[in-house]
């Protein structure tokens, strides 16, 4: 008897003649999660079944498991040979002490000398008959064994089902990059993006000296827990402090928050081309702050040549994105008192409705091409 982890997926069942491509990104991303562990991962007909492990690490694999994009569900086995009598011990052995029962059966193997109803009936007689305190209810039960029998002459015995992450595995639907602030909701776009199935690598802006060291290294640690859910993340970081510097010399201040956003769009869109990145990926929530308004969303894109941009917060308030970022842990580490670079120099009244003329009159003052080459020869990578 083997303690094994049975692995469900998600939308891939959906997936026609390419489900193969899929199903090897799939397979692919749960090595990746469980590089460190020994172990072996075989795929059955519509699931995979890792075995091999040391049984006191099963609920370590469970964890990294869990963050798999792709992984509709698990579940904790007993694997035994296709005999009744093993499989009734572990069937035993996964049975509640007290409490209402029933048995759910499959029978792949179809040269098994009993069917799916017998099996469980019979399995189900043989725990009333020697567990006290149980009793069979089919229709509302406390807890289910499962047995499933197989083709290669192995059953695999449960009794619980834990949730995956769902979603597409990452890797199947392209690469992004993400502008990541150091705030709560970055990091959650860069989630649901990943969850959707794409690749996904990150971009900072920095105002050093004006903000610290440590507000850099804080937005290293939120990469790093986005990087347990995207099988690993790069992360691009750029100086734009002599920018603000010129916006502060020459433009209205009130300006300073939609013109330093148009540097950090150029910045990204011409840094996602040379990562092979197809889009864009920003946190913003429409009317969260002054630069989400529609008009202030709408300077942004302008300077956007050729990539999409994807906002995925858009329709969420910030309870919600608050909820995600918790689940996903992130919250503990956004909420840290460090400042980003969207903080220096911030006028008290910031332009909330900016005009595209009023834009390009400030805009004029700079010179757009200079700065953006002084920025981009300050990148710096981190493979995380």
């Amino acid at each position: 008897m083997e303690k094994v982890i049975i692995i469900r997926y998600s939308e891939i069942h959906l997936k026609g003649k390419n489900r193969g491509y899929f199903e090897r990104i799939f397979a692919l991303n749960i090595e990746k999660s469980l590089k460190g562990f020994k172990h072996e991962t075989h795929r059955l007909s519509g699931r995979y079944l890792v075995e091999g492990f040391d049984e006191s690490e099963t609920d370590s694999l469970l964890e990294r498991l869990k963050r798999v994009f792709g992984i509709h569900s698990m579940s904790v086995a007993l694997k035994v040979n296709s005999d009744m009598d093993a499989i009734f011990t572990a069937a035993k052995d996964v049975c509640s002490a007290n409490g209402t029962f029933k048995v759910v059966s499959h029978r792949a193997d179809k040269t098994f000398p009993l069917n799916s109803m017998q099996i469980s009936a019979e399995i189900g007689g043989r725990l009333i008959s020697s567990v006290k305190n149980i009793s069979v209810d089919v229709h509302n039960p406390q807890f289910t064994i499962n047995i499933d029998v197989r083709e290669n002459g192995k059953t695999l015995v449960f009794n619980e089902f834990f949730n995956g992450a769902g979603g597409m595995p990452v890797g199947t639907s392209g690469k992004g990059l993400l502008l990541i602030s150091g705030g709560i909701d970055s990091p959650v776009a860069g989630h649901m993006i990943a969850k959707r199935g794409m690749n996904i690598d990150c971009i900072h802006f920095h105002s050093y000296p004006y903000t610290n060291m440590q507000a850099k290294d804080k937005v290293i640690e939120l990469v790093k827990v986005l990087s347990k859910y995207t099988c690993g993340t790069r992360l691009h970081i750029f100086s734009v402090t002599h920018i603000q510097e010129e916006i502060h010399k020459k433009c209205n201040g009130e300006y300073m928050v939609t013109l330093l956003r148009r540097f950090m769009m150029r910045i990204a869109e011409k840094c996602a081309q040379k990562c092979c990145a197809q889009c864009l990926i920003t946190g913003e929530s429409l009317g969260q702050v002054a630069s989400q308004t529609v008009e202030g969303i709408t300077s942004s894109n302008s300077v956007i040549e050729k990539l999409p941009v994807l906002r995925p917060l858009c329709g969420f308030d910030k309870d919600e994105i608050i909820e995600r970022s918790r689940d996903i842990g992130a919250y503990e580490i956004s909420i840290q008192p460090y400042e980003d670079c969207c903080t220096v120099f911030l006028p008290k009244h910031p332009v909330i409705k900016p005009t595209m003329a009023n834009i390009l009159q400030e805009e004029a003052k700079l010179d757009v091409e200079a700065l953006l080459n002084e920025a981009m020869a300050t990148l710096e990578i981190i493979n995380l």
